[in-house]
């Protein structure tokens, strides 16, 4: 039997449980016994779908993170947010501009931020989410583009936000008009499409989609990074 000091109590939708000490939110959750059928994704801090929310004994601060990537703590009360409702204007790419009246049309409340920067204290991520509003504010949208990029829609941002913003929609949409209408043109992006649609790549595909999980690990840590 594992040594008691391993273990640590923690409190998940109000109940008590005894878990792992060293488990992550996700892991303590299933050992605890709940089933997550919604709220869980990639598991390694990618998908963002597993936002949670938590409160740590002393400390008056609701404290946000990832399930999957957040570990526990001794009397930590927590909660899993399986989903957060959120605005998402419907547009055709084709026919906005990059410019602030774009912005103001399809997210106006981005106008009513106050700076109180609750949503760059919640991001998992540490990005610069007000910046980025602001950069809205402003019209600048490779700036927004480039401050969001990392951004893994979990909605923690939105969820703190007292103007209503939807941070991660206005980020989205800033990268889709900067990637059709601002980012520099690649010759080598028009000679790799054709290749595709030539079946150049078929092979390789098909290795990837029938190769096992730890050849899939090995091929991912094993590649060449950009510095």
């Amino acid at each position: 039997m594992a040594n008691k000091e391993n273990f640590v109590n923690v409190f998940i939708m109000g109940k008590g449980y005894k878990v792992p000490a060293e488990a992550t939110i996700m892991g303590a959750m299933e050992y605890a016994g709940y089933q997550i059928k919604r709220g869980a994704g990639c598991r390694e801090g990618f998908c963002g779908a597993c936002a949670t929310v938590y409160r740590l004994p002393g400390d008056y601060k609701i404290y946000t993170g990832l399930a999957c990537t957040t570990m526990v703590e001794k009397d930590m009360w927590l909660s899993q947010l399986p989903a957060i409702p959120a605005h998402k204007s419907i547009y055709d790419i084709n026919k906005i501009e990059p410019n602030v009246a774009t912005i103001q049309k399809l997210y106006p409340e981005v106008f009513r931020c106050v700076a109180c920067n609750s949503c760059t204290k919640a991001c998992p991520q540490d990005l610069e989410v007000m910046d980025y509003i602001q950069a809205a504010k402003r019209g600048d949208i490779e700036a927004v583009m480039d401050l969001s990029f990392d951004c893994l829609c979990c909605g923690l941002c939105a969820i703190r936000c007292p103007a209503e913003i939807v941070q991660f929609n206005v980020g989205i949409l800033a990268k889709r008009l900067y990637g059709k209408y601002l980012a520099p043109k690649s010759k080598e992006l028009n000679i790799r499409i054709k290749e595709i649609k030539k079946n150049i790549y078929d092979k390789e595909y098909n290795d990837l989609m029938t190769a096992n999980k730890e050849d899939l690990e090995k091929q991912y840590y094993a590649r060449d990074m950009e510095k």
